[in-house]
């Protein structure tokens, strides 16, 4: 027997029994960018590798370790993409979306991490990300905040999430608190451990972001990134916090969120929960107007946000927040006595054609009575509809509510379609 090929160790199947769940987190944030006049994007899976060198930086942990990039066939260097912002930054300035337009875009998809698998947190893992362009005011920092609220709201996890927000300033003002904390941390560096000591040469605000509890011991006395703030990035962040006040979002200051990647700027945010544990950031993002010029188009200022879908799901699972998820079929047909096969393909068509936001599965194949219902019952549906020899003599069809005892329905295939909307009201 040849041996039994296997997924790729940190990229996982979606099996049946999971997708309607997938299925309704993807509906509701549908539905949820829609109302806020967002249009969708999509962007190709592989990018040239220099794209991501240029936007998240070469001293980072993905493009220094997490990538995964190869050589094609004609020798050009490329890369599964490891975030959606570089590409939809790259597609928007490819075609022309950008310069001197205001835009509101999102996209869903896989993105590609070569990093240790653990639960939440995958080689291949799904993201939404949010991406709006061309606005520099603090009202569209906090439309983007107040839409991912509201997909909290709708999936009902607003009460275990919490808003941290901070500021990371102008790169002006950055670069002058980086001089100063490096000066800091090298007074300290005897207690920094190995992790912090790269860093503080690379990238150094990423130190206050450490999990190392010395360090965060010795961070205590490190100067504060908003004390260099000038007039014009403390109005925006106080506007910021206005609007979410305005708006009863609940939120904390935390100036140790300084977010991975090198092209934020002024406000950045991410949602935490304790229910996941270690992982707990289930969505973040920020400003970034710098990215759309590093990546070759007009300086334009941009917002957004990513939220791991993965997360979300583990998230609803812990908080056993699925079982309202509807089940993948609505009516099973059940077919007994000669004759009732054709009959029952034409009434299982019936219904697609004129009902069709309901689920129908028709039963194919041999089976006696008692082998149908037990695949009725294990198709999830509401209902059971039975054709027997009586029934197709008489021109009518039985329903059976498999999840309560009420009594069979005995109807006339005529009267089927006003009747079935009834059980599912």
């Amino acid at each position: 027997m040849a041996k039994k090929i296997q997924a790729i160790r940190g990229m996982n199947d979606t099996l049946p029994e999971q997708t309607p769940v997938w299925q309704k987190l993807e509906s509701l944030i549908r539905q949820t960018v829609s109302s806020y006049g967002y249009s969708e994007i999509r962007m190709p899976i592989v990018e040239s590798t220099h794209l991501f060198k240029r936007s998240i930086g070469e001293v980072t942990d993905i493009v220094e370790k997490e990538m995964y990039t190869f050589e094609d066939r004609n020798g050009d260097s490329l890369t599964l993409r490891p975030e959606g912002t570089a590409s939809c930054v790259r597609a928007g300035n490819e075609h022309g979306l950008l310069y001197n337009q205001e835009r509101r875009m999102w996209y869903i998809g896989p993105m590609f991490r070569h990093e240790r698998p653990q639960k939440g947190r995958y080689r291949q893992f799904h993201q939404v990300g949010i991406e709006t362009f061309g606005i520099a005011s603090a009202d569209i920092d906090a439309e983007v905040i107040l839409l991912s609220a509201r997909l909290w709201k709708a999936l009902g996890i607003e009460e275990h999430v919490e808003l941290q927000l901070n500021s990371l300033g102008s790169n002006e003002e950055r670069n002058a608190y980086k001089a100063k904390l490096v000066e800091f941390l090298q007074q300290h560096e005897d207690k920094l451990d190995e992790d912090s000591k790269r860093r503080m040469l690379t990238n150094p605000l990423r130190v206050l972001d450490s999990k190392n509890e010395a360090v965060q011991a010795i961070l205590v006395d490190a100067p504060k990134l908003s004390d260099y703030f000038g007039d014009e990035t403390a109005e925006h962040f106080a506007k910021v916090q206005a609007y979410l006040d305005a708006a009863g979002i609940k939120y904390v200051i935390n100036e140790k969120i300084v977010r991975g990647l090198d092209y934020y700027n002024r406000t950045v945010f991410e949602w935490v929960t304790s229910s996941l544990g270690a992982q707990g950031t289930i969505c973040a993002g920020g400003r970034y107007d710098g990215l759309v010029e590093q990546l070759g188009g007009k300086a334009t200022p941009a917002v957004g946000f990513a939220m791991g879908l993965e997360r979300i799901i583990l998230m609803l699972e812990t908080l056993e927040l699925n079982a309202d998820v509807k089940p993948d079929v609505d009516i099973y047909s059940i077919l007994v006595g000669e004759g009732t096969d054709v009959a029952g393909f034409k009434v299982a068509e019936q219904i697609r054609d004129q009902l069709p936001e309901l689920k129908m599965m028709h039963h194919c194949g041999a089976g006696n009575f008692k082998k149908q219902m037990k695949r009725a019952d294990k198709s999830g549906a509401k209902i059971a509809l039975i054709i027997g020899e009586s029934e197709l003599e008489s021109g009518c069809v039985t329903i059976k509510d498999l999840h309560s005892n009420s009594e069979q329905q005995t109807i006339a295939i005529d009267s089927l379609i006003k009747v079935l909307p009834t059980y599912f009201a």
